[in-house]
């Protein structure tokens, strides 16, 4: 199986809500599921796979989730699949499920025992048909670009008054700005709070400046304890959180301050926590997800190291991950903001180039990352590849996530 998660923003670009977007076999390799071999566990939810492994409050303290069911499963016996609060769990379908008795029946009585209900797919002209079914749901996910939303918002409010709207494919901040300001829709999904910087004027924050020459004095091979000593030092925040991690990794020690700290941890689980302490405060003044989607990618693309035949680099793919949204956490383009903090020249060639010994991963953690799955599934049957290799990489980096700020 393979999984990931995809956010839904509101009007103030807080995430509200998780789609997860999943698939259980390769259809490239597993030719069987063509024509009635398809049906082979059809029965099963694949996104309940990751709400039970991770648990429902560990991929969001407060968000709800999105799971995509099919015209089957959703006569299956969901609370057997998973055990999540069903008033955390959005049950999302589509115009596979006919406008029939039958599957109003069933969306009726999911309903009752308190899920949540969302549709997508429709086209404008399946509206009328569907009248019953869209009387349940409690979002409908559109297609802004073939919305006209001031005709939409008067039909829905007339008709379906308690329906929200979602706007999905929203790809510019353009298009989201203008969306928020026309209003109508309540949540926002697409790729336009990671479009990568194009042009900028902005002038970096003293206080960014200072943690960039934190970052680069930790990625210099051997680097100085003393030096990041000093730097942690001028920011209160980086004081904080270098004696919480010192103190939780040495419990014995006493420890009482940053240079006591420092030396504690050593140069490699100092340069960890760094590359990871400093992410997040550059990424203060940016929607939440951009911190975890850096961390993400860190950890994601470094536990895929071993099956892209590079696991001496994975320190490496590390920095790529973290350093892949450097652009819009300094809002600078790339090339400006790489020439900021120092990183190899096989970080450079892949985040700038697209090109060199790390591109390969890099491109496929993009189009994972997009739910890309036909592009995913050949790149894992040319390269010979699990996939539940990689489902369980990007599992462990989803854990290692909510460990990290537990």
């Amino acid at each position: 199986m393979i999984a990931t998660l995809v956010p839904l923003f509101d009007n103030e670009m807080r995430v509200k809500a998780y789609t997860i977007l999943a698939q259980r076999k390769n259809f490239f390799i597993d030719s069987g599921l063509i024509g009635l071999g398809a049906l082979d566990g059809a029965q099963y939810v694949a996104g309940f796979d990751i709400v039970d492994a991770l648990g429902i409050e560990s991929l969001s303290a407060d968000a709800e989730i999105f799971v995509e069911l099919s015209n089957i499963s959703i006569f299956t016996d969901l609370d057997e699949q998973c055990h999540a609060p069903h008033e955390r769990l959005v049950l999302l379908v589509d115009d596979s499920v006919e406008a029939t008795d039958i599957y109003v029946k069933r969306l009726t009585e999911l309903k009752e025992l308190g899920y949540k209900l969302a549709i997508q797919k429709l086209q404008i002209k399946q509206f009328e048909p569907y009248r019953q079914i869209l009387s349940l749901m409690d979002y409908i996910l559109l297609n802004h670009s073939k919305i006209v939303i001031d005709k939409a918002k008067i039909y829905f409010s007339k008709v379906y008054p308690k329906i929200k709207l979602c706007a999905v494919s929203v790809n510019s901040q353009e298009d989201y700005d203008e969306l928020t300001k026309s209003g109508g829709y309540s949540l926002y999904e697409g790729k336009f709070f990671r479009v990568p910087v194009d042009k900028s004027e902005t002038v970096v924050a003293p206080l960014k400046v200072n943690y960039i020459h934190l970052l680069n004095i930790v990625n210099e091979p051997d680097f100085d304890l003393t030096d990041a000593a000093e730097v942690i030092g001028r920011d209160t925040a980086l004081i904080l959180s270098v004696l919480e991690i010192a103190n939780r990794l040495t419990p014995n020690a006493q420890i009482s301050s940053v240079q006591h700290a420092v030396a504690m941890l050593g140069q490699k689980e100092l340069k960890r926590w760094i590359n990871t302490a400093v992410t997040k405060e550059l990424c203060a003044d940016r929607p939440n997800e951009i911190t975890r989607l850096s961390l993400i990618r860190a950890k994601f693309a470094e536990n895929m190291a071993p099956y892209f035949d590079i696991a001496q680099l994975s320190q490496e793919l590390f920095l790529m991950g973290l350093f892949s949204a450097i652009d819009i956490m300094l809002d600078k383009p790339m090339e400006e903001a790489l020439g900021m903090v120092q990183v190899s020249d096989h970080i450079r060639d892949a985040l700038l180039y697209k090109k060199g010994v790390l591109y390969p991963l890099l491109y496929f953690m993009q189009q994972y990352e997009n739910a890309a799955w036909t592009e995913v599934f050949r790149i894992l049957v040319v390269d010979n590849t699990d996939m539940d290799d990689i489902y369980h990489c990007y599992l462990d980096a989803l854990t290692w996530y909510r460990d990290l700020f537990a």
